[in-house]
């Protein structure tokens, strides 16, 4: 195994921008482990289900070698708890690779790590990135410092090798 990589996840996730990366990792011989507030059986926003089997508390960056962060309406719940918002902000501190999509970012904003970034998401969140002092770009991946970012599913292709490289290093 190349080392494990946490996946945060809530109700409401983006199905393929959760289960295209966590396949494609477990493929490079990665180890995705989804965590979650609590371990809960929670559904995708096109009627796809996972079961969260760990609780975020019960674990520490340290374990990781990188994190990723899925779109949908799961990040707007995420970011809401300081768990979550320490956790991400202690890989951005420890320049570990994080990957993240669509609203995903707003997990960023809420952990404040996304100042003076170079950084992309879906366009419905534009403003917040730029307002928390991310410059943001309309393009299919960027990759600035530590941090992969993509706007929709159509990007996967661009954003999971991305990410998956940074992890390789």
């Amino acid at each position: 195994m190349a080392g494990k990589v946490a996946i945060l996840l809530d109700e409401g996730f983006e199905d393929l921008e959760f289960f295209y990366p966590y396949l494609r990792m477990q493929e490079e011989n990665f180890q995705p482990v989804v965590l979650g507030i609590e371990p809960a059986l929670v559904k995708g926003k096109n009627g796809l289900s996972f079961q969260i089997e760990e609780s975020l508390k019960n674990h520490v960056s340290d374990e990781f070698a990188g994190l990723y962060i899925p779109g949908g309406h799961a990040p707007d719940k995420l970011r809401r708890y300081d768990v979550v918002k320490e956790f991400v902000a202690a890989f951005f501190k420890q320049n570990k690779p994080i990957g993240t999509i669509c609203h995903g970012p707003q997990v960023l904003i809420s952990a404040k790590v996304v100042n003076g970034l170079l950084i992309t998401s879906v366009s419905a969140i534009k403003d917040d990135l730029e307002n928390a002092g991310a410059k943001w770009v309309d393009k299919p991946v960027v990759v600035d410092k530590n941090i992969v970012s993509s706007r929709i599913p159509d990007d996967l292709p661009y954003n999971v090798p991305a990410f998956l490289s940074l992890l390789s290093k």
